[in-house]
C-alpha cells in the first residue's frame, strides 16, 4: 500500500470500495503545520466517471486498485467513442470523448507509447508517453535568420493545441512536444 506521497496521475486507487483514477494531484505545504504536505486529488469512478475531489495527509495509506496497462495505438473515432487497438492481441478499446479529452490533444494517428488502461477488464483511461511528435498546422511565416533564442510564437497543432514555438519554426513541421507541460522541447527528428 502506497502513502498518499507515492500516488501519481493516471493511477487507479480502491477508496471507499469504489475504484478511482487519479487525474490531478496538486500539493500544498500548509504553514505552520506541524505535519507534513496535503495533495489534493481530483479522481474519477472507473464505472459512473463521477468526480471526486479528496484530500489526503501525505502519510495516509491508500490502496491501488487492479490496474492493467496494455500497449495500444488509436484507430479510429465513431462518434463520441474513441477505439484504440490492442499492439499485442488486436483487440478493440472504445473510450468515450468525454473522458479522454486532454489526452486528444496529443494524439495523432501515428502516436506511438500509447497505454490503454484497464480495470476489471474495462478500458478507463489513457496513460500517455512523456513527450509525442505532433505536426505544426497553422503558425506565422518563420524569420529567416531567427534563432532558437528567447522570442517564440503561438502555433496550432493538427490536434488543436496551441504551444509557444521559437520563431524558425514553420508550418508544416514536425516537432516535439512535453506532454506533461504542454511545451516545446524541439524539432523531431526526420521519419
Amino acid at each position: 500500500m502506497p502513502k498518499a506521497s507515492e500516488i501519481k496521475k493516471n493511477m487507479a486507487i480502491d477508496y471507499n470500495g469504489r475504484v478511482y483514477i487519479v487525474r490531478d494531484i496538486e500539493r500544498s505545504v500548509p504553514q505552520g503545520r506541524a505535519g507534513g504536505s496535503l495533495y489534493r486529488m481530483r479522481m474519477y469512478d472507473v464505472v459512473s466517471n463521477a468526480k471526486l475531489d479528496e484530500t489526503f495527509k501525505d502519510s495516509d495509506m491508500l490502496n491501488l486498485a487492479d490496474l492493467v496497462r496494455r500497449p495500444s495505438m488509436f484507430s479510429y473515432a465513431d462518434g463520441n467513442e474513441f477505439v484504440f487497438m490492442d499492439n499485442e492481441d488486436y483487440s478493440s478499446y472504445s473510450l468515450n470523448k468525454d473522458s479522454i479529452e486532454d489526452e486528444l490533444l496529443f494524439i495523432a494517428e501515428d502516436t506511438q507509447g500509447i497505454m490503454v488502461l484497464l480495470v476489471n477488464g474495462q478500458p478507463v483511461a489513457l496513460d500517455l508517453p512523456s513527450t509525442v511528435e505532433l505536426v505544426i498546422e497553422e503558425t506565422d511565416p518563420s524569420i529567416k535568420g531567427g534563432s532558437a533564442t528567447a522570442r517564440t510564437k503561438p502555433a496550432r497543432l493538427t490536434t488543436g493545441l496551441s504551444v509557444q514555438v521559437p520563431e524558425h519554426i514553420s508550418t508544416g513541421d514536425r516537432i516535439k512536444i512535453n506532454v506533461e507541460e504542454r511545451k516545446f522541447m524541439g524539432r523531431a527528428e526526420a521519419k
